[in-house]
């Protein structure tokens, strides 16, 4: 299963500080025990919510917010994409995690959708275009 593990944002995420070289070590360090043991897809850390962007739906209008957003315990500041055999699996990488900021901080893991789940709303045809736009978006990187 594949899970995406969400590292929340913090006062000082938000305020662009960014991790000291003793965090980059221990989390380089932690990233490669990941990859050595096949589990990391993909992790990336992000900017602060100042520097992004919403769009907001309602039905077919659209309308952006500009960041920064207020609810800092509501935002991500970096993320991971995982494979692993169980949540409890991911749980126990997760304990492993350096903290990821400075004092308190908080990670959040949550499975990812796979085809299958969509059951029989997900036709044979979208099954098939799924498959190809995936194909095609490896080929692009």
């Amino acid at each position: 299963m594949r899970v995406m593990v969400m590292v929340k944002a913090t006062k000082d995420s938000e305020a662009g500080v960014m991790p000291t070289q003793e965090l980059l070590t221990a989390m380089g360090k932690f990233n490669e025990e990941l990859v050595k043991a096949g589990v990391m897809l993909a992790g990336e850390g992000l900017r602060p919510s100042s520097k992004g962007a919403r769009v907001r739906f309602s039905g077919a209008k659209r309308s952006v917010v500009d960041g920064p957003f207020t609810e800092t315990k509501e935002l991500v500041a970096g993320f991971w994409l995982w494979q692993v055999r169980s949540m409890e699996e991911a749980i126990e990488w997760v304990k492993r995690c350096p903290n990821p900021m400075p004092g308190d901080s908080e990670i959040e893991i949550r499975q990812v959708v796979e085809a299958e789940d969509f059951g029989a709303e997900f036709t044979p045809e979208l099954r098939a275009q799924e498959e190809l736009l995936r194909a095609q978006a490896a080929k692009q990187r």
